[in-house]
């Protein structure tokens, strides 16, 4: 869709940043985060659980792109009672930014570092015999000391991605109490297909087969958690815990049917992330003129051309060649040529009087133009998870809460807060500065 072109109005990034006392970025292209999405999004995802079920937030491969930390921060201030990763290295993460909330690693850990995390506090995953010998070695290691490990049955309901038949649940759980384990912490599997509802069914049933044969043994299952994003908004028993990730970040599964009930709740999820550049050059150029690598584009006519400082480096691919446009001053601009590591090029001849002053957003929200995560994901032949999750770390994030710069995390990991502002570590109360490895989380005053 194109326009007329709009006055450009807003303030500048620098203006916004220096007003919140915050650095300036170390390039023109960032990525926005709206922190404030996130948390509303936790409060959406909260308003469908059945009474009594907590929700877990799933903050794995850097909170979908969008920053371990900060996402935490957000998604317990939402509700979130849980944070729910993939590596000990991010569980560790969130423990040094001072978070107090259960931390759940989904995969199991390295033997040699059992130790380690159970000394943490961590909760932990077996799924197979060699990661229960692991656990209940490191268990024995450790008899009596605190805190009290926390672990977590793996049930395999049809994924194949891990964890014990349900007929043979019963077996490893003894197995870890024998070893020391006074109670397991939790009992869980993950939906494959919540589209498909007849496979889904199947995968409750064999979850609830294997809660029944834990009840037969005498063996209480901890915390039941099945469910996750695609099944929430569909019609999948909630147990104890969901663990929503996608909707946290405020899309949906397309191809997962909405429950009429939950219809309000699950249109109030808002999109945080939002990508946006300035032009490091724009170039008049006369017709038949070649850009990029190749020359696979040339202009039709003389043409003005924007080179923007995001390439596939960033996360925007090669894929996107030719296929995706972006929006400045209100008007829909083609990218055009093939994407460099560092930079991609937009025709912006139809933009009167665009300058490097001028913002492009080459990803935003539905309704705002340009493109949408479902919009790259489909031109690339992917799903929603993976592009965001492809977003480099060399992209800033700018985070903003009620509209306003909150924080501002850089390439080495550095996490700078704006004045006032402090990152909320536990669910109940309480607030502290919070970093992921390597991040260093400072205060501007």
């Amino acid at each position: 869709m194109t326009g007329t072109a709009l006055p450009s109005t807003a303030k500048s990034i620098e203006a916004r940043l220096r007003e919140a006392g915050l650095p300036p970025l170390p390039r023109s292209a960032w990525l926005e985060i709206d922190l404030s999405a996130i948390e509303g999004n936790a409060r959406a995802i909260r308003s469908m659980l059945a009474p009594g079920t907590s929700l877990g937030a799933v903050v794995k491969a850097d909170g979908y792109g969008h920053g371990l930390v900060a996402t935490a921060h957000a998604a317990l201030t939402g509700g979130a009672t849980m944070l729910c990763v993939a590596t000990l290295d991010e569980a560790l993460a969130l423990q040094v930014a001072g978070f107090e909330a259960p931390i759940f690693v989904m995969f199991t850990i390295p033997p040699e570092l059992l130790a380690d995390a159970l000394e943490a506090g961590i909760e932990l995953t077996v799924m197979d015999d060699a990661s229960v010998e692991a656990v209940a070695t490191a268990l024995g290691r450790r008899a009596g000391r605190a805190p009290a490990p926390k672990v977590h049955l793996a049930i395999d309901t049809g994924m194949t991605r891990g964890g014990f038949l349900p007929g043979e649940a019963v077996l490893p759980a003894q197995r870890l109490f024998e070893a020391g384990l006074p109670r397991l912490a939790g009992t869980w599997s993950h939906l494959a297909s919540p589209e498909d509802r007849d496979a889904t069914a199947r995968q409750v049933e064999a979850f609830q087969a294997a809660l029944d044969g834990l009840a037969v043994a005498g063996v209480e299952p901890g915390v039941r958690h099945l469910n996750s994003t695609g099944g929430l908004i569909d019609d999948v028993p909630d147990f104890d815990l969901v663990r929503a990730g996608l909707a946290l970040y405020g899309d949906l599964p397309d191809d997962v049917r909405v429950e009429p009930d939950r219809m309000a709740a699950a249109s109030a999820l808002r999109p945080a992330m939002r990508l946006k550049a300035r032009a490091g050059a724009i170039e008049t150029v006369p017709s038949g003129t070649g850009v990029g690598y190749g020359s696979t584009w040339r202009a039709e006519r003389t043409s003005r051309i924007a080179i923007l400082p995001v390439g596939y480096a960033d996360g925007w691919t090669r894929r996107y060649a030719g296929a995706t446009v972006a929006r400045t001053r209100g008007v829909d601009v083609q990218l055009v040529g093939r994407v460099s590591m560092d930079a991609v090029a937009a025709d912006v001849t139809d933009v009167p009087d665009f300058s490097p002053a001028d913002e492009v957003v080459l990803l935003a929200p539905p309704g705002e133009g340009g493109n949408t995560v479902d919009d790259l994901a489909h031109g690339r032949g992917t799903i929603a998870w993976e592009v965001l999750a492809d977003f480099s770390p060399r992209l800033s994030r700018v985070y903003l809460e009620d509209g306003r710069p909150f924080g501002v995390r850089y390439l080495a990991g550095r996490l700078v807060l704006a004045a006032g502002a402090s990152l909320r570590t536990k669910p109940e109360d309480g607030a502290a500065e919070g970093a992921t490895a390597g991040e260093t989380a400072t205060r501007r005053s």
